[in-house]
């Protein structure tokens, strides 16, 4: 039997792997996430961080995974406020 393969025109892109279709958007989310990763884990010494008064002295791998989430949190606040317009 043949797959009905018809695409309407506001689909998403998608890419066949291992016979499955995938989103390159979730492709591209996976390997950002994954550089991401390898990144924090790549960078473990200590740094100071001055917050407005006090200095603290912290792995740049917790600083960098704080980064990373304020981000994601912020990213998907934004995402969501737009599709409610």
């Amino acid at each position: 039997m043949s797959k009905n393969t018809t695409k309407k025109p506001h689909d998403p892109s998608t890419l066949t792997v291992k016979g499955r279709d995938m989103r390159l958007r979730t492709i591209g989310f996976v390997v950002l996430a994954g550089l991401a990763i390898w990144f924090i884990a790549a960078n473990t010494g200590s740094v100071t961080v001055r917050l407005w008064i006090p200095d603290v002295t912290l792995p740049l791998w917790i600083v960098l995974t704080v980064t990373l989430l304020v981000g994601i949190v912020l990213g998907l606040f934004i995402a969501r406020r737009r599709a409610r317009r």
